[in-house]
């Protein structure tokens, strides 16, 4: 099981990143989370390039659709998730990746509700399964954990990632199943 990891920010210091970066750390055996790195280097969203699709775009595209699975956790900016993951979104609307794709958010402050509102209706526009479940809120934010080692380590926090990432999993094998039958 391949779950693709997708951060918002293109922040060094990100809470987000930091939080996808631990749940790759302590994911069980079986499940493989890999963080993408490639945010920054998309063009920016322009139609008129899309039949000519630009590297990075076909990169990202392709491990999308090589992913059992999608994690995306995106920290809000004015009410709306990061111009960043949006472009990245908007490049992927015409095709066929997100497409029945189990997909979950994760969320690193309780304050971020209109950015999950707004990441949740594009991904469910795309026609993704967004996986309620296993979409979680992680406060973070405030906690003064600061890297991914804290964050992994956390009583609290660690139990909940792993259930998380028990649920896509659960969900991300029975899509493959109805999809075989």
């Amino acid at each position: 099981m391949k779950i693709l990891a997708i951060s918002g920010s293109l922040r060094k210091a990100s809470l987000n990143t930091a939080l996808l970066r631990a749940v790759a750390h302590i994911a069980p055996p079986g499940i493989e989370v890999v963080l993408y790195r490639g945010l920054g280097d998309l063009p920016l969203f322009n139609q008129d390039m899309a039949a000519t699709e630009p590297a990075p775009v076909t990169a990202l595209r392709e491990q999308i659709m090589a992913a059992d699975a999608l994690l995306i956790a995106s920290p809000e900016y004015a009410h709306g998730v990061t111009g960043a993951i949006k472009n990245a979104l908007d490049w992927m609307v015409g095709n066929e990746s997100f497409v029945h794709k189990p997909v979950a958010s994760l969320n690193a402050s309780p304050r971020a509700t209109h950015a999950q509102a707004a990441l949740r209706e594009t991904i469910s526009t795309m026609s993704a399964r967004l996986v309620d479940e296993a979409s979680i809120t992680v406060p973070i934010l405030g906690s003064g954990l600061s890297d991914e080692y804290e964050i992994a380590q956390h009583p609290e926090i660690k139990p909940a990632l792993i259930a998380m990432l028990l649920s896509l999993k659960a969900v991300a094998l029975s899509a493959t199943v109805q999809q075989d039958t």
